[in-house]
């Protein structure tokens, strides 16, 4: 069967799926995914170097913001 965001089982009721996914390089960029919604990824140019940061509401799982920190660069 098919999970939330590509996960290897459901998650248990009232809590939410996420996967993050790390960067190769400059190869393959990192993605959030939250409950089975990518909410940063390369595909939609909203990632950077450095820290991919998405704010999500811990009780309504609405996407607040989303922001690169580029730790790098200083």
């Amino acid at each position: 069967p098919r999970h939330k965001c590509g996960n290897q089982k459901s998650c248990p009721r009232n809590y939410f799926a996420f996967k993050i996914t790390s960067g190769a390089a400059n190869v393959v960029g990192p993605s959030i995914c939250f409950e089975d919604i990518v909410l940063m990824s390369s595909v939609k140019n909203n990632i950077g170097r450095g820290l991919n940061i998405a704010l999500v509401n811990g009780t309504t799982g609405q996407l607040l913001n989303t922001d690169t920190f580029d730790m790098y660069s200083g």
